[in-house]
Formats: structure tokens, sequence, C-alpha cells
């Protein structure tokens, strides 16, 4: 009778401890975590798709943001029809959309197998050449205003962005010193226009100025964007209007892409690349570049300099870019003229990777001081000095 009680009784106990084996092990991807889940991977929240015709958009464009509800998630999306992947592009900031395309979305994470695939189909039929978003930097008050926080926001800090420049850039309305609410160095002026200003303070060799940009908050990508603008000439004056890929977060760069609509250096009769560059042209220009590459020792840059009989980067100019799939082109005050066209089956981009159709693209305005390119101020740099923006304004095409 022991004998029997024993082999039954390390039977149950073979089978119980088996039993529980199955469910305590630690490659369990069950949704408990530690044994008693469910077996099965959790699936990410779908993307959802939402727009706005508002914050600049017009013309029948919207602003598209994706979003979705799993925690720590990353969204790729297509706009071609194609199913998403983890090689699509990336979803980082808002984008404009001004033409016909179906927008497909993902979300993936961590632990979470791919959500399903959200489909949104936009069929405005905007014609070519129409105004899609603008900020005209308008103002009917009798006092400054700030930029609009939906469009723009602030590099900030004391040379934060490389190139050896000497300024501190301030956010519009800051007074965190050296800034100051009362020597602004963005604002709308009463009656309308942006106006970006290096200001210094000449005791200590203090320079100020602004960085606008529209990182995190609105992106484009191929259409006509232009810029009417005026710019400073003096010493170690440096304007720019240009686009840095929203990528820039997850590729660095310059493999996220940069596009130069507009940069200036000093004044007239200053050798195009800066001092110690060779005899001076005799003449005043603008230039337009590209820039790509895998990293900054391997960097692919192209850059034409634009002038005219008679031209002065002082006076006001409209400066654009036309923006098509494998191609740049680059005008002033003509978009039907362009004086720099860029290509990707340039034979400069093989086998460098041609960046600029990999995504949208966001805005940037400023005016550095000082720096690898113009030079450092000296005693003929005028302060304050101001670029003045009427308007920046984007194309179907």
């Amino acid at each position: 009778m022991r004998s029997f009680v024993d082999s039954r009784f390390r039977l149950i106990l073979v089978t119980v401890l088996l039993l529980t084996g199955c469910g305590s092990g630690s490659g369990s991807t069950g949704t408990g975590g530690g044994g008693g889940g469910t077996g099965t991977t959790p699936q990410a929240a779908a993307p959802t798709i939402s727009t706005t015709a508002s914050n600049g958009a017009q013309g029948g464009a919207v602003i598209a943001t994706i979003a979705t509800t799993t925690s720590g998630a990353t969204i790729y999306y297509t706009i071609d029809g194609s199913t998403p992947t983890k090689s699509s592009t990336q979803y980082i900031a808002p984008f404009l959309i001004a033409s016909n395309l179906t927008v497909n979305a993902i979300t993936t994470a961590s632990n979470y197998t791919n959500s399903t695939v959200t489909t949104q189909a936009f069929t405005a039929n905007i014609a070519s050449n129409t105004l899609v978003w603008s900020d005209e930097f308008t103002n009917a008050t009798s006092q400054n205003t700030l930029p609009s926080a939906s469009n723009w926001t602030y590099d900030t800090g004391y040379q934060c962005c490389g190139n050896g420049e000497q300024e501190t850039y301030c956010a519009a309305g800051s007074s965190t010193s050296p800034c100051s609410t009362s020597s602004p160095n963005a604002y709308i002026a009463p009656g309308g226009g942006l106006n970006i200003v290096a200001e210094t303070t000449l005791a200590t060799g203090v320079y100020t100025s602004a960085r606008l940009k529209s990182q995190g908050l609105f992106s484009f990508q191929y259409g006509r964007i232009e810029a009417k603008m005026t710019v400073p000439e003096s010493q170690g004056m440096w304007p720019a209007f240009w686009l840095l890929g929203n990528n820039i977060t997850t590729l660095s760069w310059p493999a996220c892409g940069e596009l130069d609509v507009m940069e200036h250096i000093d004044g007239n009769d200053t050798p195009f690349g800066g001092p110690g560059n060779g005899a001076a042209p005799g003449y005043d220009w603008i230039a337009g570049s590209v820039h790509g590459g895998a990293s900054g020792s391997a960097e692919e840059n192209g850059s034409e300099q634009y002038t005219t009989s008679g031209f002065s980067a002082a006076a006001t100019h409209t400066y654009g870019m036309i923006w098509s799939k494998g191609e740049i082109e680059y005008y002033v005050d003509d978009s039907s003229k362009p004086y720099a066209i860029y290509k990707s089956t340039d034979a400069a981009w093989s086998p460098t990777p041609w960046p600029f159709d990999s995504g949208p693209q966001f805005i940037l305005l400023n005016l550095a001081v000082g720096g690898s390119w113009p030079g450092n101020v000296d005693s003929t740099t005028v302060f304050p000095s101001t670029m003045q923006v009427q308007y920046v304004r984007i194309y179907s095409n």
C-alpha cells in the first residue's frame, strides 16, 4: 500500500512541475511579462491622420499630422500607394499636402507587432502654381508683434549651431541675458514684415541675433518656395534662407540634406568663398547651394552664385527654389529663369546618395554674425543690421 501511494504521489508531482514550468520561462512573450500571459505579442495601435487648413495652408492644401496612442512608437508612411515598412519615410513632423495622393501609415514599437495600415486619400485637385502655404508676417497693430508660434520656433544660445559664429541666438521675446525685450532680435513691425536683427553690446563685444525655424511644426516636400527680402551688407553679416530634412534627428547632417535658397556674406567686392579666397570679383552676389553625404568628412555639395548687372543684395529681391523629384532649381526674382540646377543624375551624386527625395524638409531664416565663411566682424561692421522678410510662400508644382 505504501509503495502505491508513493508512486502515485511522484506521478502527480512530476505532472504539476511540468505544467507550472510551461508559463514561467524568461522567454515568455505574453502581456503578463513573467508568466500567466496570453502567449501573444500585442499589436501597436494604428496611426491616426488629422489635417488642418489653417497655420498658413491655403488654396485647397492641408497640413497633415500623424499620431498613435502606442507609447514610444515610430510611425512610417508612404505617399505613393505602397505599403509602408521600416524602410519607408519616418514621420517626424506635420507636413503639407498640396497634390492628389494617398497616405499609408503604420505604427511600429518594441515588443509589439506592427499595426494595421491606416490609409487616407487626398484629392484636392490643386492646379500648378497655386499658392498653398504662406506666412505674410502681417501686423495690423501699432506695436511690434512676435512671429507665429504655430509656424516658427528658434535655435538659441551662444555658438549653438557650428561654423564658429560669434552671435548668441535669441528666441523672440526672450529676456535671458544677453537677449533683451528692449532690443528684440525677431519681431514683426507695425504694418508687417519680419525683422531679424543683429545687435551688439559694444562694451563687451557680445552679439545677438535670431534663427527662426519651422522644425517640428511645419515641413513640405516638393513645390516652389520663395521669400521676398532685403539683407544687410557689411563685414561678418551672414543672412540665409534655407531648409533641412526632418530626418536630421535620425540621420544628422549632411545625410538629412540641406537646401540653401539664399546665402550672402559681406557686401560688394567680396570674393565668392570668403576672405582669402582670391581677388574680389567686383560685383555683388548671392549663392544657392545643396549639401548631402554620409558625414561631414564625406560631404557632397554644389554651390552657384547669382549676379547680374547692377545687382545689389541690399535691394529687395525674391529668392526662390523649385523642388521637384530628382531636381532642385534656384532663381532670383523670376521663377522662369533659374540660375542653378541640380539633378540626382549629376555625376556628383554617384555614389553619394541624393537626399532630397527622402522626405519633407523644414524652413530656416537666420542672420549669423561672423563665422568660418564671412570671417569675424571688424570696425566697419554695421550694428544693428537687419534682415527684413516680407513673406515666405509655397506654390504647388
